[in-house]
């Protein structure tokens, strides 16, 4: 092992041939075993236990479930020509309740390989796997996987076959064009020809490319052959699967240095032309350093562990840092290199790879610099946490640690939010699905040995506003010396867009903001206006259209801390906000500050924008969620039946064979026990996979009974 890491930390310097990738796709299409050949075939593990191992889904309930939870890295050297290339390679999750770990591990790496089954082809959580990567503009290439089911089970023409690949592949160029930035995505189409798609059957260590066909001579009807007299075991000599996989790699996905130039203005909102941006886009091992955490494991051992990407500068033992979002110094006890469950210490490493340093207190999202600088871009993510669950100690004894424990949990996977009420002593668990919540709470009662009792799943919901305000509200300070004056109506459609979109980005507007004010005016902004948006924040906009006011800087800061606040806890029942537009029209402010500290500002602007969120027909939204439901043709009309006793709406049908593929939009509030109810509806033959996650306009009739129970809940005064 010790010169694996020497030739690991040879291979590092060069940044020319390194290469950080992600490994994404739909649950079940074979992530985990295609990691695995990549590390056997590296001389990491044994080829015996290659996919059986699954060396990257290293937590207990993973191995017992089948399926990856958590993001898992691992570094190391493939030769190609006569060089030695790193390859850093994350594997992530494809079930989409953890989501969250893919678009953290995209911030990480520069390319992807989008795994795509050969018999189900393009599936949702494809789909939303390449959003989240070009999101990040990190460049992908295709692997279809499983051939061998079309060879052996669907028993396929090698016509046929080629048709279903075509099919496959314009599918996810189709998506690529679509989702991805203009010239990305026709920059970006993978192409059979060219080696950028491959395929092959991780299961059975066997990968093709049209490039490797011809310098081996191989046929796709050798292939066949192979599995009808039963010597496949033979083909992942003659095309080993790591090899065209890695090779393909080298050849189509960018290094740190050329990536770095085009993905640093995209999440980097500093300045490109000071010392700092410009190091960032050359990816300069001596210029300043910036490191991008992405995931947080906490060991009882060796305390934090922190795995991110190094964008610039050199990473050493023993550095002074400094949290930019934390706000606070702290020092780097150990660097280490990254080996699925294992890591190898390492003295320092420089920029452009993906790096594991303890010794800080800090969580995914983080930018760690030496002194104070602008941090990177925050991690948004697809979808938002719409299941909650509120959990206790069965023992009060064990009450601290229980608290202790869900600290780890929210630095772990930061898709979990955990809000701890000192005052009620409630604990609420918010997160992505049923699935999600149940593994955390396995993990909290066998990882941490805390036992919890928890509530039945609550849904969260969002608050909004239908119309324009009828007029301004008015918010006073508790000495009477201030007023304060608000008006709200609803954010444009095209705004919030942009912001899910994410080419509007969240946060407190400076005046060095221009491109986000030019993106205002370009959807129907006055430029005036435009240069007047103080803020962004969780899908919500604040306006100053003040004019003249003297005292309007000293204060902002405090109607901002507010404003975000209430956006946080609306008034109707304490629900997050969304689409919500608020702007302060005029103020009357006492000219000593002392008589407009914080104790002053706070309720009077807490009392304003709720004043004016009320006068604007404030209304609830409910997450809705389209699922793709599949199950043999003699189901459908229980599937439709299913769909509409759970309030839900039957977009599309299609029938394909024996198998019916139906589309239905549901509201998760009906949604429990819908994978149950599924089963035994289709006799355990029906699945559903989320295609898309929504809020929408709850209907009116049950406005009132809904917003009545989350008040009782929250021990709210009930108002009639």
């Amino acid at each position: 092992m010790a010169k694996m890491v020497e030739r690991v930390m040879e291979a590092m310097k060069t940044p020319k041939n390194i290469r950080n990738i992600a490994i994404c796709a739909h649950i079940d299409h074979g992530k985990t075993t295609f990691s695995d050949n990549l590390l056997a075939g590296a001389g990491m593990m044994s080829e015996e236990l290659a996919g059986k191992a699954l060396q990257l889904d290293f937590h207990d309930d993973e191995q017992e479930r089948g399926i990856t939870i958590d993001s898992a890295a691992v570094s190391m050297v493939h030769e190609c020509g006569d060089k030695e290339y790193l390859i850093n390679l994350i594997d992530t999750p494809g079930h989409v309740d953890f989501g969250g770990d893919v678009t953290r591990a995209m911030r990480a790496v520069d390319g992807a390989i989008v795994l795509s089954c050969a018999s189900e082809g393009v599936m949702p959580q494809t789909e939303t796997v390449l959003r989240q990567a070009l999101r990040e503009r990190v460049k992908p290439i295709l692997f279809i996987n499983k051939v061998d089911r079309l060879i052996k089970e669907l028993q396929l023409t090698p016509e046929m076959m080629q048709e279903r690949f075509i099919k496959i592949i314009n599918h996810v160029n189709k998506l690529i064009k679509s989702i991805a930035e203009e010239e990305y995505g026709t920059k970006w189409q993978v192409n059979v020809n060219d080696g950028s798609v491959c395929f092959g059957s991780a299961f059975h260590n066997w990968g093709l490319s049209i490039p490797y066909m011809k310098e081996h001579n191989v046929t796709f009807k050798e292939i066949i052959d192979a599995y009808e007299q039963d010597t496949w075991k033979d083909l992942k000599k003659r095309c080993p699967l790591h090899k065209v996989v890695l090779d393909a790699v080298v050849q189509h996905l960018p290094d740190p240095e050329v990536s770095q130039k085009y993905r640093i203005p995209k999440l980097w909102h500093g300045d490109l032309e000071s010392e700092d941006g410009k190091s960032l886009l050359a990816c300069n091992s001596d210029g300043p350093m910036y490191f991008t955490i992405v995931k947080t494991i906490v060991d009882p051992q060796a305390g934090e562990i922190s795995t991110g990407r190094m964008f610039s500068g050199t990473m050493k033992k023993g550095m002074n840092a400094y949290l930019n979002l934390g706000k606070c110094e702290a020092r780097i006890q150990q660097v280490f290199v990254m080996n699925g469950a294992k890591r190898e210490i390492v003295d320092n490493v420089p920029c452009g790879n993906i790096v594991a340093i303890g010794g800080l207190k800090s969580s995914p999202g983080e930018t760690i610099t030496e002194v104070p600088a602008e941090p990177f871009e925050k991690l948004t993510h697809i979808f938002d946490p719409v299941i909650t669950k509120a959990i206790e100690a069965k023992n009060p004894a064990d009450l601290p640690k229980l608290v202790e424990t869900l600290r780890v949990v929210s630095k772990e996977d930061p898709s979990i939010k955990i809000e701890i009420n000192e005052e009620t002593g409630e604990h609420l668990m918010h997160g992505m699905g049923e699935l999600h919540l149940e593994i955390i709470e396995n993990r909290i009662v066998s990882e941490k040995g805390v036992q919890i009792t928890t509530s039945p799943p609550i849904v969260v919901y969002r608050e909004t506003v239908n119309k324009p305000g009828t007029g301004e509200a008015e918010g006073k300070s508790p000495n009477k010396h201030n007023k304060l004056y608000f008006k709200v109506e609803p954010l444009e459609p095209e705004i919030r867009e942009a912001i899910k979109k994410g080419e509007i980005h969240d946060g407190r507007l400076k005046k060095k903001d221009t491109e986000t004010f030019k993106k205002f005016v370009e959807l129907g902004y006055d430029s005036k206006v435009a240069k007047n948006v103080k803020e962004v924040f969780n899908g919500n906009v604040f306006i100053d259209v003040t004019r003249g006011i003297v005292y309007m800087g000293e204060i902002m800061e405090m109607v901002l801390d507010t404003f975000e606040d209430v956006m946080n806890a609306g008034p109707m029942a304490r629900e997050p906000c969304m689409g919500v537009k608020v702007s302060i029209t005029d103020c009357k402010l006492h000219e000593d500050a002392i008589h407009r500290g914080p104790a002053q500002m706070y309720p009077a602007v807490r009392e304003g924008i709720r004043g004016a969120i009320n006068l604007a027909t404030p209304s609830i939204l409910e997450p809705i969620q389209t699922l793709r439901f599949e199950a043999p043709v003699e189901y459908m009309g229980e599937i439709s039946k299913l769909i509409s006793n759970k309030r839900g709406q039957l977009l599309d049908m299609q029938q394909e064979g024996e198998t019916i593929t139906v589309l239905g939009k549901l509201p998760v509030g009906e949604m429990f026990g819908l994978s149950n109810d599924l089963r035994s509806a289709t006799g355990g033959r029906g699945n559903s996979s989320l295609v898309d996650q929504t809020f929408e306009r709850m209907p009116g009739e049950l406005q009132g009974k809904i917003i009545r129970q989350i008040r009782e809940r929250k021990g709210l005064k009930i108002e009639e």
